[in-house]
């Protein structure tokens, strides 16, 4: 016993020196974190790698206020029938909102989510693939990737149609448990974004991609790691497709169902939703490969905004004009509902189109035709984290020589069709044309300042021979 007492005696005498090293050795391991982000943004065209003393409050109200609004949508579709200002008018009028109940975990939605998430893990990793490699990364990587999402989304599908058929599940299932789904799904994606900042301190994957800013909130948002992995398999590439958008066009299949459920018939709104919906999303999947070499996976790094964006925002924002037309059973005029069908579809044929020409013209090295002529483009050189000098074309010439992001133009006529086949009554369905206008300004700036940073002169020449952003004399 007095040898113990003694042991603690000295044990509590020398506390202050342990806790000494202790602070000495976090000490030296954010100056090896500086280190190699010295090291690493001397070639500093990947993510942000400084920031300023506002930073931390910005992205802080960003999480703060996506979170929020993600609720806030459901709630205001299914206690006030799609009325945006619905649960924000009971607050002030001091009535109580029911809403205590959408941050509650309960187990039918904890069990249908897990069960759901883990299928799609299971299918990721054992149907059959090619291998289709990104873009290289600033540390200079060419990582495989193992393509076979629209195998998975085939298989889901026909899970989620063959157990309605059964009578084992009910179409509307999803609709009915949407508010625990939402619930389970956000503690997930919080759970999500921890895991990838630990292992980004302490076992990333490609350190020479890793980005630190100082900012533990803002790497905590916006990712350290750029593809952060165990074993084969990839966190981002695997978020990006499988929980958010095949649960795109599941959660409006399930839409759809419960509308018939409900009224005993599905608009022809709902349908057209699903349709150009499901058309996008299968794009996605059927041209995988391609979207390896996108902004999302070949430049974005793993954080909170992509973990939580994908089981979150995606499922909830995305499907909200066919969560609104469930309780708003918008009959469209069949001129109209053609026209918005048209409107969408060529939306569609601009995206694709566009976004063809550019991987045509990066897969053929320029030896290609565009518009039926030579492309002209102009020849880049640029460095990367290993040492190494690279060479690069933009292209000129095309729908590349109108604006530098004419894609995204495609992207926009798709929104707002979505959201025109919902009708006029309620401004709800119409937020996510607005929020994909944000959404990719943001993102073209943010593109942009990548960019200049890679291609230095090259891209101040590339903005004088196309100095439009998406539209001409507008942007």
């Amino acid at each position: 016993y007095q040898r113990r007492v003694r042991g603690i005696k000295g044990t509590m005498s020398n506390l202050p020196d342990i806790l000494g090293e202790v602070r000495e050795k976090k000490v030296s391991r954010r100056k090896n974190r500086s280190r190699e982000n010295e090291a690493s943004n001397t070639v500093n065209w990947g993510r942000v790698s400084a920031t300023d003393p506002f930073t931390g409050l910005r992205v802080g109200f960003l999480l703060l206020l996506c979170t929020m609004t993600a609720f806030y949508f459901v709630l205001a579709i299914h206690q006030h029938n799609g009325v945006l200002l619905g649960p924000l008018i009971e607050i002030f009028m001091l009535k109580k909102l029911d809403a205590a109940k959408a941050f509650i975990v309960s187990w039918k939605p904890f069990l249908m989510y897990t069960f759901w998430y883990f299928l799609q893990v299971f299918l990721d990793r054992v149907l059959p693939g090619k291998i289709g490699f990104g873009q290289l990364t600033p540390g200079g990587n060419l990582l495989p990737y193992k393509i076979n999402g629209l195998s998975s989304w085939t298989v889901s599908h026909a899970l989620f149609l063959l157990g309605v058929w059964s009578g084992f599940i009910n179409g509307g299932i999803i609709y009915d448990n949407f508010i625990g789904l939402l619930a389970v799904a956000n503690v997930w994606g919080y759970l999500l974004a921890a895991f990838a900042y630990v292992k980004a301190c302490y076992f990333p994957s490609h350190p020479e991609d890793s980005k630190w800013t100082g900012s533990w909130i803002y790497d905590f948002v916006m990712g350290v790691e750029m593809n952060p992995r165990i074993g084969g398999f990839d966190f981002k590439l695997f978020h990006n497709g499988r929980p958010g958008l095949i649960a795109w066009t599941l959660i409006n299949l399930s839409y759809a169902f419960k509308q018939y459920e409900s009224y005993g018939y599905v608009t022809n709104s709902m349908i057209v939703v699903n349709i150009l919906q499901a058309i996008y999303v299968l794009d996605f999947f059927w041209n995988e490969d391609w979207y390896l070499r996108t902004i999302d996976i070949a430049h974005e790094h793993f954080g909170w905004y992509l973990s939580w964006g994908d089981t979150v925002w995606v499922p909830v924002m995305y499907t909200l004009q066919g969560h609104y037309l469930v309780v708003n059973p918008v009959q469209l005029p069949n001129l109209y509902a053609l026209a918005v069908l048209a409107m969408g579809l060529i939306g569609y044929w601009l995206f694709r189109t566009v976004n063809h020409q550019k991987d045509l013209f990066r897969t053929s090295e320029g030896r290609c035709l565009i518009w039926g002529s030579k492309p002209t483009f102009i020849k880049t050189q640029f460095k990367t984290a290993d040492g190494n000098t690279r060479s690069s074309l933009l292209l000129t010439s095309g729908f590349w020589g109108i604006s530098r992001h004419f894609n995204y133009v495609g992207d926009l006529i798709m929104a707002t069709s979505y959201c025109l086949a919902c009708g006029f009554g309620h401004f709800l369905p119409h937020f996510y044309s607005f929020y994909m206008v944000a959404l990719l300004v943001h993102r073209i700036y943010r593109d942009e300042h990548r960019l200049s940073a890679k291609y230095g002169k090259y891209w101040s020449q590339y903005c004088e021979v196309v100095p439009w952003r998406i539209m001409p004399y507008i942007f």
